[in-house]
């Protein structure tokens, strides 16, 4: 019996945290992607040219 509620709650929460992972996703379309994406390496490039501008002084 108390192997039984075991699986039971070890199930439950199984399933539950895997409809946590996929429920969360946001559907994004390919412009929002490409939009991502280049502000993503824009904020890099601004980072290194900190990083730089930091070792010249």
């Amino acid at each position: 019996m108390r192997k039984s509620i075991i699986y039971f709650l070890f199930a439950l929460f199984f399933a539950s945290s895997l409809a946590t992972f996929t429920g969360c996703r946001e559907e994004k379309k390919p412009g929002e992607k490409i939009e991502e994406g280049i502000e993503e390496v824009g904020d890099g490039i601004e980072e290194g040219v900190d990083e730089i501008e930091d070792e010249i002084d």
